[in-house]
């Protein structure tokens, strides 16, 4: 009742002496969830699938007379079987909810995989088939279509960006097939990765969410959708109070590109991005190490056409903060296409505002080519003492030697390092290639060995060197120039 008792008039009492202030006000609490979910329920549905069984129809049950006392026996065991007059085996239940009062239900993809026939179920149990619009695997997002009778209830949408740890929110679905139900808890994290896919933003709960809740809705006390149920950590497979919601942000420009285009067309510029390593986070002064480090611009892409340059920390996308190289990957993928954006870009320590047309992320343009192009003259090995390493250019020979993957596209590959190398304590290794030195691609080991004599000249003592493992992981380094 703690609550409640918080919530008394404003008063100012003076006793003794003393100055009893004003309450403040105080956020609402659980006493609401019954109001909230009276209101958001019959928004909810329950989702049950199907699949066929070919053939399973053919098969009669024995003609045992009507007067055989295993006749009815038989015809119930092949009902079972046969799951009804069309052949059907019921694959799962899951959870969703009405976006559109024409008939719009989204649902999470998992829920619907694999399903012939898919039937909504409502809060007054009215029943409903429903058709797949399209789903989008990526972020786990389906869009579904019933022909109702009459309008239905839609959900409002809220902004999950403004969630805050500790707030009570309100996870419904249909746990174990038992029925629309309501659990409640806070929020008790947010932008969680739990590599579930590419563009995981996840939010963490508390509140109760178990199997069946899949697609379900998570409310705000406003009675606003804020997430969507979807996964649960948990060594039981039951809610051990750790969940995961899609957050809305996420969740509406999918369903708004799926109702309008039967699918997800998502954003390409072209770039590799990693997270801003502390290095460049100093030299940058960047505050918190926030950004996205352009490791890789592709050529003839969007970002290249528009004078992006490996090295450049991306700070914000069309308006949008940018928190790291996966939040980057969200933005650009939910940005559409055939649009032009603006990308704010650190640049040697000074910002820059650059446009940017956005193209559409094919298949071929997510993935580095299968192979490599080949080169058109090996490049010998050359060794430097003062680095103690042996450098090559990287052609289908070497790469083929250390297996280099094919998104590491060009560069100076070490084949090998001397004990006693000043690269070895910054952790290079043979089969790593160099791709660029203080903002400068290398290809050969004549083109590093000039560059590092420029920097030298002109008075450095250290260069910051772009280098990628040969799993394509990329880092900058500081290594000496003489």
């Amino acid at each position: 009742m703690l609550f409640r008792s918080c919530r008394a008039a404003a008063a100012v009492v003076v006793m003794a002496g003393f100055a009893v202030l004003p309450a403040l006000a105080q956020p609402r609490g659980p006493d609401i969830i019954p109001e909230v979910v009276n209101r958001v329920i019959d928004s909810v549905v329950v989702i049950s699938t199907s699949e066929a069984l070919p053939g399973v129809d053919r098969v009669p049950p024995p003609d045992l007379g009507p007067d055989s006392d295993l006749d009815q026996f038989f015809k119930k065991f092949f009902d079972q079987e046969r799951r009804g007059e069309h052949g059907e085996r019921p694959t799962g239940e899951g959870s969703g909810f009405v976006v559109d009062a024409k008939g719009i239900i989204v649902t999470n993809a998992h829920v619907i995989e694999d399903a012939d026939k898919i039937e909504v179920t409502f809060n007054d149990g009215s029943k409903l088939p429903a058709t797949v619009i399209g789903r989008d695997k990526p972020t786990d997002i389906a869009v579904l279509k019933v022909t109702p009778k009459a309008p239905l209830k839609p959900v409002r949408f809220g902004d999950s960006d403004k969630l805050q740890l500790g707030q009570w929110v309100i996870a419904m679905g249909n746990p174990f097939g038992i029925g629309l139900s309501a659990s409640a808890g806070i929020v008790s994290g947010r932008n969680r990765n739990i590599r579930n896919g590419p563009y995981d933003d996840f939010i963490q709960t508390d509140a109760a969410i178990n199997k069946g809740n899949s697609g379900g809705p998570l409310f705000d006390l406003d009675g606003a959708v804020i997430g969507m149920d979807t996964a649960i950590l948990s060594p039981t497979g039951s809610s051990v109070g750790i969940g995961f919601a899609l957050p809305s942000a996420e969740i509406t420009p999918v369903v708004a590109e799926i109702e309008k285009y039967g699918a997800m067309r998502r954003g390409y510029i072209g770039v590799r991005v990693e997270d801003v390593p502390e290095e460049i986070a100093t030299r940058f002064a960047i505050a918190d190490g926030k950004g996205a480090l352009v490791s890789n611009v592709i050529d003839g892409g969007p970002a290249a056409k528009a004078g992006v340059k490996i090295g450049d920390v991306v700070t914000r996308f069309d308006g949008k903060p940018v928190a790291d190289a996966r939040a980057l990957q969200r933005l650009v993928g939910s940005a559409g296409i055939d649009r032009t954006v603006k990308i704010a870009l650190l640049r040697d320590r000074k910002p820059i505002e650059i446009e940017v047309r956005l193209a559409e992320a094919t298949p071929s343009a997510k993935q580095p080519p299968a192979t490599a192009p080949a080169p058109q003259a090996s490049v010998p090995p050359a060794a430097f003492a003062s680095l103690g390493v042996e450098l090559a250019g990287l052609d289908a020979a070497v790469r083929h030697r250390f297996d280099i993957v094919p998104s590491v596209e060009a560069g100076v590959v070490v084949l090998a390092v001397q004990p006693t190398s000043p690269l070895k304590a910054l952790g290079i290794e043979a089969g790593d290639t160099i791709i660029q030195v203080e903002r400068q691609r290398v290809t050969t080991p004549a083109a590093f060995e000039r560059r590092l004599a420029a920097l030298k000249s002109a008075g450095a003592s250290e260069a910051l060197t772009l280098v990628a493992s040969r799993a394509g992981s990329m880092r900058f380094v500081r290594i000496p120039v003489g």
